[in-house]
């Protein structure tokens, strides 16, 4: 018996010692595997991180391209108030101008018109105190040709 209990003893520690070379074959192969999914998950993560980067430089590039068109647009619209607000200025301004020379143009009339009737008047004063004289002095009796008369007399002392 003791030969069948040997070949039994050998038989086991053959099984177990191809059953540890089986788990160590797999453990090897489990982590051959491990490692080359643990590599392709690193490469496929870098790529990740990669489109990501170029996502996030493709956004800011357009944020930047945006801000300066926005910018531009802006700075066109400014421009555009500017002259709008210069031309209504220069408007204004000859328009101001004309209105001022309108008032000096009339002051200057109505002082021209204010003259002549202040020296009609004058000439209607002195043409009325001349009738005025000439009434009364016909009146007294002292009128006559309008030439100078000597009036004055002498008297003998």
């Amino acid at each position: 018996m003791a030969s069948n209990q040997n070949q039994a003893s050998y038989a086991a520690g053959e099984t177990k010692a191809r059953t540890e070379e089986k788990t160590g074959q797999m453990v090897g192969i489990t982590k051959d595997k491990a490692g080359q999914d643990t590599e392709t998950t690193k490469q496929k993560a870098g790529e990740a991180k990669d489109k990501t980067a170029q996502t996030a430089q493709a956004a800011k590039d357009r944020a930047a391209e945006s801000k300066d068109q926005t910018g531009s647009y802006l700075g066109e619209k400014t421009e555009a108030a500017k002259q709008k607000a210069s031309e209504t200025a220069q408007y204004a301004q000859e328009r101001s101008s004309d209105a001022a020379q309108y008032t000096k143009d009339s002051a200057v009339a109505g002082k021209d018109k204010t003259g002549s009737v202040l020296q009609q008047a004058g000439e209607t004063v002195v043409s009325a105190v001349v009738g005025a004289k000439d009434a009364v002095a016909n009146t007294l009796g002292m009128g006559g040709d309008n030439t100078t008369k000597d009036t004055t007399t002498t008297r003998n002392h």
